[in-house]
């Protein structure tokens, strides 16, 4: 890693909105543990960087989108020109470019082969192009440029590589990621067995979470289970309407709903859970699933993203085959009636705490830039 230290890394993303602060964030703080650190970003919105330090060095291009496409096609091309510039006076900084964007950064990619830097572009675990037909038709040829022009394309998972269609790059394909945790934060502080009979789910109250489904599988789940209580975390479109169905069946007596949980408050109530629920519809690598996990909190997760990456069901998990009520209720009591719920949540924490520690996300993004091979986790790590 001696010219990659000695030479710094700049990190490009755009156009991104205060949602991209914790990844671009734990990304920089992941380069810069090696190398020094420049970032630029064409941002709509306020970012926050978490505990920046001083090899980030932050470039900040304000954007905002257009009201029509013309306008955003206009926009857009006048701040890859404003980030080309910003990259060409930088480039005394660095040997390596990481582009963290899903939009193809044609004009500062070619400039930064042009002066010979090794280029990465590192794909979100979304693509929220994909409903807009007419932009995807419009981005595939840059898209396809940029994926032959860059050295080697990073995602989050192998499984995204057929979301993103992928399969002829598959030579340049590696697995990284910005996730780590504070297992010192997010650890057990209240073991399985001495918890409350309560499950939950923490998180967006959003169609694409899933939640919906979940709503509407509690009454067989309560019906199956007296005991039982649960727990919905979050805010979102759906609060009203998840609300107005518990209170249609007179459940709203054994759900608890405190509203939006702070990330500080977080390991207090996933220490209080048997089960953590997350149907969701699309994801990439959840943030709460890790931190459930680490807190020896068994999740039953949908198959989609990179979580079947983490949870091989019945041994450090369980997986959804689907999201609908029926699907949820029965794998929700065949969850909590596993005669091995023990042994699976303390799977899932050894596994999380292997593989999701910061120093272990410097080294994986240390072997992407020297590299390396595309491996992300060894399952057989876990001992059974």
């Amino acid at each position: 890693m001696d010219d990659i230290d000695l030479c710094g890394i700049l990190v490009v993303s755009f156009p991104i909105g205060t949602a991209f602060s914790v990844p671009i964030s734990n990304l920089s703080s992941i380069l810069s543990a090696t190398s020094e650190t420049h970032v630029i970003i064409g941002a709509h919105g306020q970012i926050h960087f978490q505990e920046s330090n001083n090899l980030v060095h932050i470039h900040t291009i304000p954007y905002q989108p257009g009201s029509s496409m013309i306008k955003r096609i206009l926009k857009y091309a006048t701040l890859q020109l404003k980030i080309t510039s910003k990259l060409l006076s930088l480039r005394k900084k660095f040997q390596s470019v990481i582009f963290f964007t899903e939009f193809p950064p044609l004009l500062p990619m070619i400039t930064a082969k042009i002066f010979n830097n090794k280029v990465y572009w590192l794909l979100p675990s979304k693509n929220s192009l994909s409903s807009n037909g007419a932009l995807c038709s419009l981005i595939a040829v840059p898209s396809k440029v940029c994926y032959n022009l860059c050295n080697s394309i990073i995602l989050y998972s192998t499984s995204l590589i057929s979301y993103w269609n992928l399969e002829s790059y598959r030579q340049k394909i590696r697995i990284a990621h910005e996730h780590f945790l504070n297992i010192e934060t997010f650890t057990v502080t209240t073991p399985l067995a001495a918890r409350p009979p309560l499950i939950g789910y923490i998180g967006r109250l959003s169609w694409e979470k899933g939640v919906q489904h979940l709503a509407r599988a509690l009454p067989a789940i309560l019906s199956d289970r007296q005991d039982l209580r649960v727990l919905i975390g979050g805010d979102g479109a759906l609060k009203e309407t998840i609300t107005a169905f518990l209170q249609e069946e007179g459940l709203t007596i054994r759900v608890d709903r405190p509203g939006w949980i702070s990330h500080d408050d977080l390991p207090g109530y996933l220490n209080q859970l048997r089960l953590l629920i997350l149907p969701s519809y699309t994801e990439g690598l959840p943030n709460i699933m890790l931190e459930a996990m680490a807190c020896g909190t068994p999740v039953l997760a949908a198959k989609v993203g990179a979580i079947p990456d983490i949870i091989t069901d019945g041994k450090t998990g369980f997986i959804l085959e689907n999201n609908s009520p029926e699907c949820i209720m029965e794998n929700v009591i065949r969850a909590l009636n596993s005669p091995d719920l023990e042994e699976i949540a303390e799977n899932g924490r050894r596994f999380v705490e292997e593989n999701f520690t910061f120093e272990s996300a410097v080294a994986r993004w240390n072997g992407v830039l020297e590299g390396g091979s595309s491996q992300i986790y060894e399952s057989s790590r876990i001992k059974m």
